[in-house]
């Protein structure tokens, strides 16, 4: 196998990232606090308080356990991830390298590329970061969180080296 590539993706991936995480945990404990809130207050006219003492015993924990893996996924995996991601472009293939657990290498052969876009959402417009992707006939692959000026020379890059091989063939 080919050295692994060099290449890192920019540091204000982490930061992006974490906002990202955090703001799709928000989506899943506003809703089910909420819900768990009127249930709690639907099941307070039952007379039994030990009944109520296990609920809160239980939503407590479930609140923690909960808490402690959301802060988890937002705080530390975005670090992981960015440590993880590497990537390099050559005449011949654009070369990825990621995953925390499981490590994904993708090497996307430059006559096999269709186009290539740049692309940027409201969390990455703010930390000046975009992604570059990669379509073929079979996929899309994503460089992500590269700032905006290097997207664009990758983007640029991607399409002169599928332009020059198109032509020699």
């Amino acid at each position: 196998m080919n050295t692994e590539p060099t290449t890192r993706i920019h540091k204000n991936a982490i930061k992006a990232w974490t906002v990202n995480a955090l703001l799709y945990g928000l989506v899943w404990f506003v809703p089910a606090g909420f819900f768990l809130l009127i249930s709690i207050g639907q099941n307070s006219h039952l007379p039994d308080p030990w009944y109520m003492g296990v609920d809160w015993v239980i939503f407590a924990a479930l609140f923690i356990a909960g808490l402690f893996f959301y802060l988890l996924i937002a705080l530390l995996f975005p670090k992981l991830r960015w440590q993880r991601w590497k990537y390099d472009i050559s005449e011949k293939e654009i070369d990825m390298l990621r995953g925390i657990i499981i490590k994904k290498r993708t090497l996307v052969p430059i006559n096999r590329v269709q186009h290539v876009d740049t692309r940027q959402g409201p969390v990455y417009r703010k930390f000046g970061l975009s992604s570059v992707t990669i379509s073929t006939a079979a996929t899309t692959h994503e460089v992500p969180a590269l700032d905006d000026e290097t997207a664009s020379e990758v983007r640029d890059t991607i399409s002169t080296l599928v332009r020059k091989v198109k032509e020699d063939v």
